[in-house]
């Protein structure tokens, strides 16, 4: 290699060492002799029809791979792309947004450009941009720009959280020494968690000997933070009754006899919420504090009894107050836990509480007519029994991502779902991205064979539907299940069943394949719809072989009625609509939402 490489090189090459194999994004004048850089670098351009979907697309890469990369240009395509950085922002997705600018001259002169706003200020953008990243870089200056570029890096992979670089066009050729590619970037985690080795863990697990009636929540940042297998090693060792949270779902082997699904609160079986409140120890592992993530702050546990395990700190609960220890490692605090753990110690449940066995209940279903319509109240139930391990499921916010609660998952099934930003639309260009990570895994063996598999929303398709041209661009294998409801159905239920605002123009979803290039007669990527419109419809196209493979594009529009949505949507709308009024209902809502602000430090 030669003493110096050019600065878009050496910025791609850096995303190749983390992992990123595909760039997402949309070319625009400011960026494109960058975008010369990507396969030189070994990395693929997606390429993507708006940067909207590039950004959705690149937040679900990042949440399979580990971090992912989008390039916009200026303006114009970042702003369009900021709703997507904000959503990752939110849900801790590793996005690094690489923004193509102006020439350094022409910034520093305050010239009239396109793409700006006219007033000569080019940092504006980057001021917003700073409120939903973690770390920002100008890369104005050759001799500080490898050092910006690592730190940025750096950042996004230790916060799980987006970063933002500018690359102003002039800088793109700036030389910078080839050598600083030798180094790897530094992702160590400086902590004084050394010490925390005696009386605090002592603690910990003396509260969990000691405990008569435990409780372990796994919540989603959990994998954020790298502590999925730990978390699971827990729940398997302990043997305590364990839910997640909607966000925390797919983390936890949903096999193991202590496993009880969801922990839904108000919106729940009626015996679990009495049950968890009455637990003199909960384990709460990566929380997510929103209301939909806590069906209206009511599965928020005490924290007078409560052991939380942030990301670099832990909260012990106690009669008076909790104690908080930081700057420490939560994966390597666990791994210290778990060494220590002495089963013999271990409260055991004699009789176990009879908590809800979802298998069970799957089981117990009577098989439906086959001509009656497909029903919102046993179809996410039902429709489990067509993933395998190692799929990707998606699920769009609505009546998918809510009904998806209900999934049965197999051992080693990712599943997708958005507990706090809940931008419609998202998951379509989520799943984009899922697939090619997925296909990356794959190839390189660091996942097992599986499908991608998306419940999207007949309006949030609309909203995002040229990621469908996206995915037939790059021949993804997606399987997509159309929720045909005729509308908005979760908004219908908060207010206005039958208010116009909540209607939706009618598509041909079934012709979108066609409409956006899909080949026709192609065997190494075949292309198929469906339509379903009662069960024995549905059931012959879940039992079709090749369907069943997930090879190539397959759509299934599966049609329900208007106002049909899951029961736990129902509950869930309530709340929500009550407090949209201004009505904070009953005392409980105001003794949740009083100790949401205490859990939240």
């Amino acid at each position: 290699m030669a003493a110096q490489v050019d600065l878009a090189y050496f910025l791609f090459r850096r995303l190749h060492q983390l992992g990123v194999r595909g760039i997402h994004g949309v070319p625009g004048d400011y960026n494109l002799t960058a975008l010369d850089y990507i396969v030189p670098a070994g990395l693929d351009w997606v390429g993507n029809a708006n940067e909207l979907n590039a950004g959705y697309a690149a937040d679900g890469y990042a949440r399979i791979k580990g971090i992912s990369a989008l390039v916009t240009a200026f303006g114009v395509g970042e702003l369009s792309a900021i709703n997507a950085i904000g959503g990752a922002y939110s849900e801790m997705a590793p996005v690094v947004h690489v923004v193509g600018t102006p020439p350094t001259t022409a910034q520093d002169s305050g010239m009239c450009l396109h793409h700006s706003l006219g007033d000569g200020n080019f940092r504006l953008f980057a001021e917003m941009a700073a409120k939903v990243t973690v770390a920002q870089a100008n890369l104005t200056d050759a001799s500080t720009a490898t050092h910006m570029i690592d730190h940025a890096l750096r950042e996004c992979v230790m916060q799980s959280r987006p970063v933002y670089i500018e690359l102003p066009t002039n800088m793109v050729k700036a030389k910078v020494p080839a050598s600083a590619l030798d180094q790897p970037i530094d992702l160590s985690i400086p902590t004084n968690d050394e010490g925390f080795e005696g009386a605090e863990i002592d603690l910990i697990l003396e509260k969990i000997y000691t405990s008569k009636q435990p409780f372990i929540i796994v919540d989603g940042f959990t994998s954020r933070y790298g502590i999925s297998e730990e978390a699971d090693e827990l729940v398997r060792l302990t043997g305590f009754p364990t839910s997640t949270t909607p966000f925390g779902k797919g983390i936890v082997n949903e096999s193991y006899y202590n496993f009880h699904g969801i922990y839904a609160g108000v919106a729940g079986n009626h015996v679990y919420m009495p049950w968890a409140q009455s637990c003199d120890l909960v384990l709460r592992i990566g929380p997510l504090n929103s209301d939909v993530n806590t069906f209206g702050f009511t599965t928020i546990p005490d924290p007078r009894v409560t052991i939380t395990f942030h990301r670099d700190s832990v909260e012990v609960g106690g009669e008076d107050q909790a104690a908080k220890y930081g700057n420490l490692h939560v994966k390597s605090l666990l791994r210290k836990i778990l060494d220590r753990l002495d089963k013999s110690k271990l409260p055991r449940y004699d009789p176990y509480p009879d908590l809800g066995d979802a298998v069970a209940q799957l089981n117990a279903l009577a098989p439906p007519n086959p001509d009656d319509v497909i029903d919102q109240a046993t179809f996410w139930q039902r429709i489990s029994t067509f993933f395998r391990s190692g799929d990707i499921v998606l699920t769009e916010t609505g009546t998918p991502s809510v009904g998806g609660r209900d999934f049965i998952l197999p051992p080693d099934t990712t599943l997708i779902n958005s507990s706090i930003w809940l931008s419609i639309g998202y998951m379509l260009g989520a799943c984009a991205g899922a697939a090619l990570a997925q296909r990356e895994m794959i190839a390189d063996g660091s996942r097992p064979v599986g499908r991608t598999i998306l419940f999207e929303g007949d309006g949030s398709l609309q909203m995002t539907a040229q990621a469908i041209g996206d995915m037939i661009r790059n021949r993804l294998d997606v399987i997509i299940f159309v929720i045909n409801n005729d509308g908005y159905t979760i908004e219908r239920w908060i207010h206005g069943m039958s208010a116009h605002y909540n209607d939706i123009q009618p598509w041909r979803y079934l012709e979108a394949p066609n409409y956006f290039g899909a080949p026709t007669d192609d065997p190494q990527y075949p292309v198929s719809t469906y339509r379903a419109t009662t069960w024995a419809e549905l059931n012959e196209v879940l039992a079709h072989q090749e369907f069943q493979k997930g090879k190539g594009l397959s759509m299934v529009e599966v049609v329900m009625t208007k106002e049909d949505a899951p029961d736990a949507l129902k509950k869930l709308v309530m709340t929500a609509a009550r407090r949209n009024s201004g009505d904070p209902g009953e005392q409980s809502q105001k003794i949740v939402e009083e100790r949401v602000v205490k859990a939240s430090g």
